[in-house]
Protein backbone atom coordinates (compact mmCIF):
# COMPACT_ATOMS: atom_id res chain seq x y z
CA UNK A 1 0.00 0.00 0.00
CA UNK A 2 1.34 3.39 -0.62
CA UNK A 3 2.73 5.77 1.78
CA UNK A 4 -0.96 8.21 1.36
CA UNK A 5 -1.88 6.13 3.99
CA UNK A 6 -0.33 7.05 7.70
CA UNK A 7 -2.39 3.84 9.35
CA UNK A 8 -4.65 0.61 8.37
CA UNK A 9 -6.21 -2.40 10.39
CA UNK A 10 -6.29 -2.68 13.28
CA UNK A 11 -4.11 0.56 13.63
CA UNK A 12 -6.76 2.46 11.90
CA UNK A 13 -9.55 1.60 14.34
CA UNK A 14 -7.83 2.49 16.92
CA UNK A 15 -6.57 5.54 16.01
CA UNK A 16 -10.32 6.53 14.84
CA UNK A 17 -11.21 5.39 18.41
CA UNK A 18 -2.23 11.04 -10.67
CA UNK A 19 -5.99 11.32 -10.71
CA UNK A 20 -8.07 8.53 -9.65
CA UNK A 21 -10.34 6.86 -12.60
CA UNK A 22 -13.94 7.41 -10.84
CA UNK A 23 -15.17 3.92 -13.14
CA UNK A 24 -12.69 1.94 -11.45
CA UNK A 25 -12.76 3.36 -7.68
CA UNK A 26 -14.86 1.30 -4.82
CA UNK A 27 -15.82 4.71 -3.54
CA UNK A 28 -18.99 5.84 -3.41
CA UNK A 29 -20.88 8.56 -3.18
CA UNK A 30 -22.49 9.16 0.92
CA UNK A 31 -24.04 12.09 1.12
CA UNK A 32 -26.26 12.96 3.76
CA UNK A 33 -29.74 11.03 3.40
CA UNK A 34 -28.22 8.48 2.50
CA UNK A 35 -28.75 4.34 3.82
CA UNK A 36 -26.32 1.64 2.48
CA UNK A 37 -27.24 -2.17 3.19
CA UNK A 38 -23.61 -3.64 3.90
CA UNK A 39 -21.67 -6.50 5.05
CA UNK A 40 -18.90 -6.22 7.08
CA UNK A 41 -15.93 -8.05 6.46
CA UNK A 42 -13.56 -7.83 8.90
CA UNK A 43 -13.16 -5.72 11.71
CA UNK A 44 -10.27 -3.98 10.71
CA UNK A 45 -11.04 -3.19 6.70
CA UNK A 46 -9.71 0.43 7.14
CA UNK A 47 -7.19 3.21 6.74
CA UNK A 48 -6.11 6.25 7.65
CA UNK A 49 -5.18 9.58 5.72
CA UNK A 50 -4.60 12.97 6.35
CA UNK A 51 -6.32 15.39 3.92
CA UNK A 52 -6.17 18.53 2.97
CA UNK A 53 -8.52 20.88 1.31
CA UNK A 54 -10.88 24.14 1.88
CA UNK A 55 -14.91 23.76 1.79
CA UNK A 56 -16.19 25.92 -0.98
CA UNK A 57 -12.98 26.45 -2.01
CA UNK A 58 -10.47 23.97 -2.80
CA UNK A 59 -11.61 20.35 -3.05
CA UNK A 60 -9.74 17.44 -0.43
CA UNK A 61 -6.67 16.01 -1.88
CA UNK A 62 -3.80 14.25 -0.63
CA UNK A 63 -0.24 15.01 -1.24
CA UNK A 64 1.59 13.03 -3.16
CA UNK A 65 4.13 13.05 -0.66
CA UNK A 66 2.75 13.15 2.59
CA UNK A 67 4.26 14.59 5.20
CA UNK A 68 6.20 12.43 7.85
CA UNK A 69 4.29 11.97 11.46
CA UNK A 70 4.64 10.60 14.37
CA UNK A 71 2.07 7.82 16.11
CA UNK A 72 0.33 10.64 17.46
CA UNK A 73 -0.19 12.81 14.15
CA UNK A 74 1.95 15.28 14.70
CA UNK A 75 4.85 16.12 11.93
CA UNK A 76 7.92 15.67 12.56
CA UNK A 77 9.66 15.87 8.95
CA UNK A 78 8.57 16.83 5.26
CA UNK A 79 5.83 19.17 5.66
CA UNK A 80 4.29 19.86 2.74
CA UNK A 81 3.03 23.28 1.25
CA UNK A 82 -0.01 23.30 3.02
CA UNK A 83 1.94 22.64 5.73
CA UNK A 84 3.75 25.13 5.94
CA UNK A 85 1.23 27.94 5.24
CA UNK A 86 -0.49 26.23 8.48
CA UNK A 87 2.80 26.72 10.73
CA UNK A 88 3.19 30.64 8.88
CA UNK A 89 -0.67 31.87 10.47
CA UNK A 90 0.12 30.29 13.07
CA UNK A 91 3.63 31.81 13.96
CA UNK A 92 1.62 34.99 12.83
CA UNK A 93 -1.74 33.98 15.80
CA UNK A 94 1.48 33.68 18.37
CA UNK A 95 2.73 37.54 17.83
CA UNK A 96 -0.17 39.01 17.30
CA UNK A 97 -0.90 37.32 21.27
CA UNK A 98 2.24 38.11 21.89
CA UNK A 99 1.92 41.58 21.38
CA UNK A 100 -1.59 41.48 23.37
CA UNK A 101 -3.70 41.67 20.32
CA UNK A 102 -6.37 38.40 21.26
CA UNK A 103 -8.84 39.14 18.59
CA UNK A 104 -6.24 38.96 15.67
CA UNK A 105 -4.40 36.10 17.35
CA UNK A 106 -7.64 34.33 17.16
CA UNK A 107 -8.28 35.11 13.41
CA UNK A 108 -5.02 33.81 12.39
CA UNK A 109 -5.04 30.68 14.37
CA UNK A 110 -8.52 29.84 12.58
CA UNK A 111 -7.11 31.01 9.20
CA UNK A 112 -4.12 28.73 9.83
CA UNK A 113 -6.20 25.34 11.43
CA UNK A 114 -7.92 25.59 7.64
CA UNK A 115 -4.57 24.63 6.12
CA UNK A 116 -3.72 21.83 8.61
CA UNK A 117 -4.41 17.93 7.39
CA UNK A 118 -6.84 16.22 9.26
CA UNK A 119 -7.24 12.60 9.88
CA UNK A 120 -9.71 11.19 7.45
CA UNK A 121 -10.74 7.33 7.42
CA UNK A 122 -11.48 4.91 4.28
CA UNK A 123 -13.49 2.00 5.41
CA UNK A 124 -14.57 -0.89 3.32
CA UNK A 125 -17.48 -3.05 3.57
CA UNK A 126 -19.53 -5.86 1.39
CA UNK A 127 -22.27 -3.74 -0.44
CA UNK A 128 -25.57 -5.85 -0.13
CA UNK A 129 -27.12 -4.38 -3.20
CA UNK A 130 -24.19 -5.35 -5.71
CA UNK A 131 -22.09 -8.14 -3.80
CA UNK A 132 -18.91 -6.05 -4.42
CA UNK A 133 -16.51 -4.26 -2.26
CA UNK A 134 -17.38 -0.93 -1.66
CA UNK A 135 -15.32 1.72 0.00
CA UNK A 136 -17.01 4.91 1.93
CA UNK A 137 -15.22 8.06 3.25
CA UNK A 138 -15.39 9.40 6.76
CA UNK A 139 -14.48 12.12 9.16
CA UNK A 140 -12.50 11.13 11.87
CA UNK A 141 -15.41 11.50 13.85
CA UNK A 142 -17.68 9.67 11.92
CA UNK A 143 -15.43 6.89 11.77
CA UNK A 144 -14.73 6.17 15.14
CA UNK A 145 -18.75 5.93 15.95
CA UNK A 146 -18.87 3.38 13.11
CA UNK A 147 -15.79 1.83 13.98
CA UNK A 148 -16.65 1.60 18.04
CA UNK A 149 -19.95 -0.27 16.28
CA UNK A 150 -17.74 -3.00 14.53
CA UNK A 151 -15.78 -3.71 17.01
CA UNK A 152 -19.09 -3.96 19.25
CA UNK A 153 -20.29 -6.76 17.19
CA UNK A 154 -16.73 -8.00 15.70
CA UNK A 155 -17.99 -11.68 16.92
CA UNK A 156 -21.15 -11.37 14.87
CA UNK A 157 -19.77 -10.42 11.56
CA UNK A 158 -20.50 -13.35 9.47
CA UNK A 159 -23.97 -13.17 11.05
CA UNK A 160 -25.48 -9.28 10.95
CA UNK A 161 -25.75 -6.89 7.93
CA UNK A 162 -25.90 -3.14 8.82
CA UNK A 163 -27.13 -0.09 7.46
CA UNK A 164 -24.81 2.41 7.16
CA UNK A 165 -26.58 5.76 7.22
CA UNK A 166 -25.57 9.43 7.00
CA UNK A 167 -27.68 12.81 8.64
CA UNK A 168 -27.48 16.08 8.97
CA UNK A 169 -25.44 18.92 7.75
CA UNK A 170 -22.63 21.01 7.83
CA UNK A 171 -20.89 20.25 11.44
CA UNK A 172 -24.02 18.27 12.98
CA UNK A 173 -23.40 15.45 10.02
CA UNK A 174 -23.60 11.79 11.78
CA UNK A 175 -23.10 8.43 10.75
CA UNK A 176 -24.72 5.89 12.70
CA UNK A 177 -23.78 1.93 11.09
CA UNK A 178 -26.86 0.25 12.86
CA UNK A 179 -27.15 -3.74 12.67
CA UNK A 180 -30.15 -5.77 11.12
CA UNK A 181 -31.08 -8.05 13.34
CA UNK A 182 -33.93 -9.82 11.48
CA UNK A 183 -32.74 -10.46 8.27
CA UNK A 184 -35.37 -12.25 6.90
CA UNK A 185 -38.03 -10.10 7.45
CA UNK A 186 -35.29 -6.48 6.78
CA UNK A 187 -33.43 -8.27 3.62
CA UNK A 188 -34.71 -8.96 0.18
CA UNK A 189 -34.05 -12.02 -1.17
CA UNK A 190 -30.93 -10.75 -3.47
CA UNK A 191 -29.65 -8.93 -0.84
CA UNK A 192 -29.37 -11.83 1.63
CA UNK A 193 -28.09 -13.67 -1.75
CA UNK A 194 -25.19 -10.78 -1.42
CA UNK A 195 -24.46 -11.01 2.32
CA UNK A 196 -23.27 -14.68 1.65
CA UNK A 197 -21.63 -13.25 -1.39
CA UNK A 198 -19.65 -11.06 0.44
CA UNK A 199 -18.65 -13.17 3.28
CA UNK A 200 -16.50 -15.17 0.57
CA UNK A 201 -13.30 -13.20 0.26
CA UNK A 202 -11.67 -10.57 2.73
CA UNK A 203 -12.27 -7.28 1.61
CA UNK A 204 -9.59 -6.57 -0.88
CA UNK A 205 -6.83 -3.84 0.52
CA UNK A 206 -5.65 -2.71 -2.53
CA UNK A 207 -9.16 -0.76 -3.64
CA UNK A 208 -8.24 1.79 -1.28
CA UNK A 209 -5.41 3.05 -3.36
CA UNK A 210 -7.84 4.29 -6.24
CA UNK A 211 -9.79 6.21 -4.19
CA UNK A 212 -8.51 9.44 -3.17
CA UNK A 213 -7.25 12.87 -5.42
CA UNK A 214 -3.16 12.91 -4.92
CA UNK A 215 -1.93 16.31 -5.88
CA UNK A 216 1.71 17.21 -6.44
CA UNK A 217 3.58 19.85 -5.18
CA UNK A 218 2.84 22.20 -7.74
CA UNK A 219 -0.86 21.73 -7.64
CA UNK A 220 -0.63 22.32 -4.16
CA UNK A 221 0.71 25.75 -4.92
CA UNK A 222 -2.08 26.23 -6.89
CA UNK A 223 -4.71 25.18 -4.37
CA UNK A 224 -3.06 27.58 -2.16
CA UNK A 225 -3.46 30.38 -4.20
CA UNK A 226 -6.58 29.68 -5.08
CA UNK A 227 -7.49 29.34 -1.40
CA UNK A 228 -6.33 33.16 -0.90
CA UNK A 229 -2.74 32.27 0.71
CA UNK A 230 -0.01 34.30 -0.61
CA UNK A 231 2.58 31.89 -0.95
CA UNK A 232 5.62 34.26 -1.26
CA UNK A 233 5.07 34.67 2.10
CA UNK A 234 6.49 31.08 2.47
CA UNK A 235 9.14 31.41 -0.29
CA UNK A 236 7.11 29.85 -3.26
CA UNK A 237 5.95 31.78 -6.42
CA UNK A 238 3.02 29.99 -8.60
CA UNK A 239 5.02 28.19 -11.79
CA UNK A 240 4.57 29.51 -15.06
CA UNK A 241 1.75 28.37 -17.05
CA UNK A 242 -0.12 27.28 -13.95
CA UNK A 243 -3.58 28.30 -13.62
CA UNK A 244 -5.16 30.07 -10.78
CA UNK A 245 -8.75 29.21 -11.43
CA UNK A 246 -10.70 26.96 -8.79
CA UNK A 247 -11.26 23.19 -10.24
CA UNK A 248 -14.90 22.13 -10.78
CA UNK A 249 -16.25 20.24 -7.96
CA UNK A 250 -16.48 17.20 -7.31
CA UNK A 251 -19.18 15.63 -5.18
CA UNK A 252 -17.23 12.48 -4.93
CA UNK A 253 -14.49 13.82 -3.42
CA UNK A 254 -14.99 14.72 0.82
CA UNK A 255 -15.00 18.44 1.50
CA UNK A 256 -14.47 19.64 4.85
Amino acid sequence: MSGIFTKRGAEAVESATAEKDAKSSAIVSFKSGTTLKVRVKGPADSAEYYAYGIFNRVNTFVPAQPATRNAKGFITANPTVWDRAADYLYAQAKAAKDAGDAAAAEELSKEAYLYKGKPRYLIGFGSLETGEDIVVDLSAKQARGVLDTIKKYAKKLDKVAFELSKSGTSTSTAVTLTPILDMDEDLTEAERANFVKCGEKPFDFALFDDCLYIADEQEQIKNLVVAGFDVAKIGLTLGAGASTDEAESDDSLPQF
